[in-house]
């Protein structure tokens, strides 16, 4: 079944590059504001892609919307441009790159907290010095004093990892790996589930691979997924999740593009019809 999935992906995949379709003009633009407004919408975000849109392109804010969501959404974009351009660089995975990530996304609305184990400032991607719980049923992570040799074991890991993984779907499923694995360690007080995303889009920008999408309809599916890979200790739910979410994000992008297709080819009749 597994299999069938990742020839399914394979061929969606050679279906989107023979397409041309990532060569249009400004196509990474607005498909990296997609990424963007989905994944701030996972944390609560009420920007649509087009508000986001507006808000990147035109400074514009959305009426009634919280000023909240509209710096989530911009710090984001900062941190996913510092991304791509680390990537180029193919910049090694540690924790202070892992801290500047987090930095960027948290630079206006993290704050500094005074905690039992000490300072810390969330909009500077420092690690949490207290106890975190999330989730329906208050989910604990594991202890702070953990974290900073978890986070840095985890990095060794993945540099280990990228010089070894050679097919297709390696390099995809060491990106979601790093994601989950991230995401379990839980470093910060905030920003967790953002800065896993986009760790997962990074090592997916580090082999010129088409960037995954977790569609914020998927939410509830994708903390599923999460939660049952945590409590049975086992990757297995969440890469099948995480699969099925590249061929929805392939798919899609297929789909629409020979929608547009469609469309150019019906106005150039119309014009044959109509000298």
């Amino acid at each position: 079944m597994e299999q069938d999935v990742w020839q399914e992906i394979e061929q969606l995949y050679q279906k989107f590059r023979q397409l041309g379709i990532s060569e249009a003009v400004d196509y990474e633009k607005y498909y990296l504001y997609s990424l963007i407004a989905h994944s701030t919408a996972i944390e609560g975000s009420t920007l649509t892609e087009a508000e986001a849109q507006m808000l990147f392109d035109e400074g514009l804010t959305a009426k009634g919307k919280p000023l909240v969501y509209h710096l989530m959404n911009e710090d984001l974009k900062k941190a996913y441009e510092l991304a791509k351009e680390e990537a180029k660089r193919k910049e090694p995975i540690t924790s202070p790159f892992l801290q500047r990530l987090n930095a960027t996304l948290m630079r206006t609305t993290g704050s500094i907290h005074n905690v039992m184990g000490g300072s810390f400032d969330s909009s500077k991607g420092e690690f949490r010095l207290c106890g975190v719980t999330a989730g329906v049923g208050g989910r604990s992570y594991m202890s702070y004093q953990k974290v900073p040799a978890k986070v840095d074991e985890l990095c060794a890991l993945l540099q280990e990892k990228q010089k070894t993984v050679g097919t297709f779907r390696e390099q995809y499923e060491l990106s979601f790996n790093a994601h989950l694995n991230l995401v379990t360690i839980h470093p910060w007080i905030d920003g967790n589930g953002r800065t896993a995303r986009l760790l997962m889009n990074y090592i997916q920008f580090c082999y010129n691979l088409f960037s995954t999408k977790i569609f914020k309809e998927d939410r509830e599916e994708y903390i599923s997924a999460l939660q049952q890979s945590q409590e049975e200790e086992t990757n297995q739910p969440f890469l099948g999740f995480m699969a099925g979410q590249l061929k929805k994000s392939l798919s899609l992008e297929i789909e629409r593009f020979k929608t547009s297709q469609k469309k150019i080819f019906s106005f150039g009749d119309f014009y044959k019809l109509n000298p």
